[in-house]
């Protein structure tokens, strides 16, 4: 596989998300070890000419910031994303639905006064070319329902909602539709290491409520996570990578006002830190 192809990375928390990812890859697929041990499986994403990487990370926002960080030095993707599963924060967003962050809230954030907690948010906007790739894709998706809506993160699993957290959160961000424990931090982490596309994708595997258990036994969770992936592929094939735009072919270029400057040098050129390990799939 050449290196030379543009790389985006694909990011997930667990290995549920992580196998819904890598089952889009083609059939040559190798994994990467940094040199502190993190690993990721790079294969062709078919019909694109984008060199996909995906990471399995773990549970938690401080985490997947640290991870993300050292992955997007290490690989200097062009994109990435986040994809995995969360629970649903509103009435019409069911189990099996997609949501695409057009804001991602990092929910913990505050000061404790004698009146009370007074919420402090950060929040962090999906890329805008992302987020016009998502909602041409989902035209195209069937089966597939979408929201481009905003997500709050926080690392707390959520099942009830009639807690005071819970609350808290339909009350300071009402307009989040999914909640989920890692994206802040993998955003945080794109947005400072410079011009970087970002976007979270999460399917709906559960309402956030004292079913969560049962639902997740039932494979919701599978379900979410296929979904996920399958509109993260979906956001891939109209993204394209910059500086590849064909006047034959797309309207990107810059004749359509397209930009083709590539802040990052976001082609993957450079030596792999650590070694690489041929897989089977």
């Amino acid at each position: 596989m050449s290196q030379t192809s543009p790389t985006v990375v694909v990011l997930t928390a667990l290995a549920v998300e992580y196998d819904a990812v890598r089952a889009h890859l083609g059939d040559e697929i190798e994994e990467l070890v940094h040199e502190d041990g993190t690993r990721v499986e790079c294969g062709r994403l078919a019909g694109t000419d984008w060199r996909l990487a995906v990471a399995e990370l773990g549970e938690g926002a401080v985490n997947a910031s640290a991870l993300t960080t050292q992955i997007l030095g290490w690989l200097r993707p062009q994109a990435v994303l986040f994809v995995g599963v969360a629970g649903s924060l509103k009435e019409d967003v069911d189990v099996g639905d997609v949501v695409i962050g057009t804001k991602v809230y990092a929910v913990q954030g505050g000061k404790v006064t004698p009146e009370g907690f007074h919420a402090r948010p950060e929040v962090w906007h999906g890329s805008n070319r992302l987020l016009q790739a998502a909602r041409s894709a989902l035209r195209g998706q069937n089966g597939v329902r979408g929201h481009l809506k905003p997500i709050a993160c926080g690392d707390v699993v959520l099942t009830d909602e009639k807690s005071a957290f819970a609350e808290f959160i339909k009350h300071t961000y009402d307009d989040a539709n999914a909640i989920e424990m890692e994206g802040a931090g993998a955003v945080h982490a794109a947005h400072v290491s410079g011009q970087l596309d970002a976007l979270v994708i999460r399917g709906i595997s559960d309402r956030a409520n004292p079913e969560k258990s049962s639902e997740d036994k039932g494979g919701s969770q599978e379900r979410a996570a296929a979904q996920a992936a399958s509109v993260a592929v979906g956001v891939l094939r109209k993204h394209r990578p910059r500086g590849s735009g064909d006047s034959a072919t797309s309207k990107e270029g810059p004749q359509y006002g397209g930009d083709h400057i590539d802040f990052r040098g976001g082609v993957f050129n450079g030596p792999v830190i650590g070694k690489r390990v041929d897989r089977d799939r």
